[in-house]
């Protein structure tokens, strides 16, 4: 019985210890996380929330994600995730009031934004196709000189555009 007692009480001892840890602050991370928010002409807000890869020397798609033809989170650590308060559409295509994964696929010239109803998941890992609210296709331009570090924007006209090492994607909100 002593025994038991002894272990509950490490036991207590070490999740207090655990409790009392503070929290990671995410901005010492070599990929520090960023946030995109804006009203839209339509009245939308969207906010979009990833974290922020940089190239140091890496080449996109040989030793540097996003690799061609695999589904990738669109930022590092965390995937990214993408809200709005409205329903809207991207590229014509409907999207329903929401937060989502936001991922992306490169195949050449084109990429499909991927909008999946999981938002809260650990990069591309645990990605399920099934689970997808919209897909839409969208030309992939180059851009040099390349960007170092991952950006995204938006305007008021509801213009998001995407920018990461020599890729350089853009697509319509309304």
């Amino acid at each position: 019985m002593k025994k038991l007692f002894s272990v509950l009480a490490l036991l207590t001892i070490i999740f207090q210890v655990q409790a009392q840890k503070p929290a990671e602050d995410k901005s010492k991370r070599p990929s520090p996380p960023a946030e995109v928010t804006q009203k839209i002409e339509s009245g939308a807000t969207i906010t979009i929330n990833y974290s922020k890869p940089s190239l140091k020397g890496r080449i996109v798609g040989v030793n540097l994600e996003p690799m061609e033809g695999k589904v990738w989170r669109t930022g590092a650590n965390e995937a990214t995730w993408f809200q709005t308060d409205k329903d809207i559409t991207i590229d014509g295509k409907k999207l329903p009031a929401g937060k989502y994964g936001f991922f992306t696929v490169f195949n050449g010239d084109k990429a499909i934004l991927i909008f999946n109803k999981i938002w809260d998941q650990w990069g591309a890992f645990s990605y399920k196709i099934e689970e997808d609210a919209l897909r839409v296709n969208v030309p992939v331009l180059t851009q040099n000189p390349p960007a170092e570090q991952l950006s995204f924007s938006i305007s008021k006209q509801g213009k998001v555009e995407i920018q990461w090492g020599p890729k350089r994607i853009s697509f319509q909100l309304k």
